[in-house]
């Protein structure tokens, strides 16, 4: 038995929402929308953005890629953030950061951290320009939970994991679609969990942050389904290049013209800068209305 223990162009053309859309309440916009769009492809669904590390990192924190400017968070959101540990049926104990509403939320978003990382990168309100407070003040601000888990690895074991991560708040939040962010290796797990069908029910979108590609996607249960997908990628990425995410991104566009997929380049970013620079509201909008 399961146990919780306490233990621009800003875009408005390119991403421009349905009307009848219903969207997520603001919060900081202004600060976090994207600089300039310099070019856009694949009818819209690419799209370049203007990034310069002067301006995104130096410019933006207190102390460079360590503390963001205070104007860039609000971290009274930790009132509603604790630590938790889940005890599965298999018996793993699945330790995460809980931020919002833990039954009846609106929405369920996930951030997968890659290698080196931790549950406590997910929730960290300084780094990464203050992103990851904007994504906690978000959920909760619209009645939504955001989950920010440990895991073994990431492959199967790992997957299994976040999947029962996933059922046990899926049933406390039935009417929740659950977004998976996926940073770096973490990707291996957005793909992972796009194998499963018992999930692809619930799945709202899965997002790409500096991250790789996996052609078994296509043949996947989350393809099938049209679960939207995401890809933010610096044009610099030492790690994971930018040119490979780009062709798998155009690859899921061939084998399916009106797949709902996008791509945000930041031009001279690198590996760390999507992490930093997505915009969270734009994107999860655009996925709530895409799939």
């Amino acid at each position: 038995m399961r146990r919780i223990a306490f233990a621009l162009l800003a875009t408005t053309v390119l991403l421009a929402l349905p009307a009848q859309a219903e969207q997520l309440k603001p919060f900081k916009d202004k600060l976090f929308a994207y600089p300039a769009v310099l070019a856009t492809s694949d009818n819209g669904a690419h799209v370049t953005i203007d990034y310069q590390e002067m301006r995104d990192i130096n410019g933006r924190d207190a102390v460079p890629e360590r503390r963001v400017k205070p104007e860039y968070t609000a971290t009274n959101v930790r009132g509603v953030q604790q630590d938790l540990a889940l005890t599965s049926d298999s018996g793993a104990k699945i330790t995460h950061v809980a931020v919002g509403k833990r039954e009846g939320a609106s929405m369920i978003v996930l951030y997968l951290h890659g290698q080196g990382g931790s549950r406590k990168q997910g929730v960290d309100d300084l780094t990464f320009g203050g992103n990851f407070n904007r994504i906690k003040n978000l959920m909760t601000a619209n009645g939504g939970l955001y989950l920010s888990p440990d895991f073994s690895d990431f492959g199967d074991k790992g997957a299994d994991q976040v999947a029962e991560l996933i059922k046990h708040y899926s049933e406390a939040s039935p009417k929740a679609r659950v977004f998976v962010a996926c940073g770096s290796m973490g990707g291996g797990l957005c793909w992972a969990l796009a194998r499963k069908p018992e999930l692809v029910g619930k799945l709202g979108g899965l997002l790409l942050l500096g991250s790789h590609w996996d052609d078994a996607f296509l043949t996947s249960a989350a393809f099938k389904a049209k679960v939207p997908v995401v890809f933010g990628q610096g044009s610099r990425d030492p790690v994971f290049p930018v040119e490979k995410q780009e062709a798998f991104f155009r690859k899921i566009r061939a084998a399916s013209p009106t797949y709902p997929t996008r791509f945000v380049r930041f031009e001279s970013g690198t590996h760390g800068t999507p992490i930093r620079m997505i915009d969270w509201r734009e994107t999860l909008n655009w996925m709530s209305t895409a799939g």
